[in-house]
């Protein structure tokens, strides 16, 4: 009978939609984890299945500048393209190898990407509110004992927050600039930077910018 008036007060509503959110965030993970960041196929692979979209996404290299061959894979570089050595493969629109998925942010799975940090970012502060709302200090160390692992939790919760936060405030800024955490770090060592006249040949304004990378 309880379960059923907390049900038509709505009570079970939020916590629902927060199983659901930590379900989807577990999900995105594996999703951007194990999905292709974009790899860069070998030649004879890129003309057997050559589409319009890779036309499209990837620029077009300056007559002064020659495509790349990898001394790694030995495959022939697009712009924007850098070989992973975790990985052992060159990849698209490369952004960085991230730990924590164990994979490369590419081409491919950096939108993805970018859903997968801003679903963790809810989570982690709807779970921060609800830690912080089980709280209430009072000075003895019986207190402590009864409440140590949820202080814990509370202070993991924050510092995970503020990385995930300070991570995604990042991407989106880059993302608006478009470009890349690679080109952004290592733009003096970047030959197809390195000769342009523009300090970023790719920045199309900021509303462009994000439109191209998120539609």
């Amino acid at each position: 009978s309880d379960l059923q008036t907390q049900e038509e007060r709505g009570e079970l509503l939020q916590p629902l939609i927060f199983v659901l959110l930590v379900l989807c965030s577990v999900l995105l993970y594996f999703k951007v984890s194990l999905m292709d960041p974009g790899f860069v196929k070998s030649e004879e692979e890129e003309k057997a299945g050559k589409s319009e979209e890779q036309s499209m996404v990837i620029p077009q290299v300056p007559s002064s500048i020659k495509r790349r061959r990898c001394g790694y894979c030995m495959v022939k570089q697009p712009m924007r393209a850098k070989h992973c050595q975790l990985c052992q493969h060159c990849v698209r629109r490369y952004d960085h190898h991230c730990p924590w998925i164990e994979n490369c942010v590419g081409e491919k799975n950096h939108p993805l990407f970018i859903v997968y940090l801003s679903v963790q970012l809810i989570v982690l502060l709807w779970g921060g509110h609800v830690a912080w709302s089980g709280l209430y200090f009072e000075q003895s160390w019986d207190w402590l004992q009864h409440n140590i692992l949820l202080l814990m939790s509370f202070v993991l919760i924050v510092i995970f927050t503020t990385v995930v936060l300070l991570l995604l405030i990042s991407h989106l800024y880059l993302i608006s600039c478009n470009t890349t955490t690679w080109e952004f770090m290592s733009h003096h060592r970047i030959s197809y930077l390195r000769h342009s006249e523009l300090e970023n040949p790719f920045d199309q304004g900021v509303v462009l910018n994000l439109w191209r990378f998120f539609c």
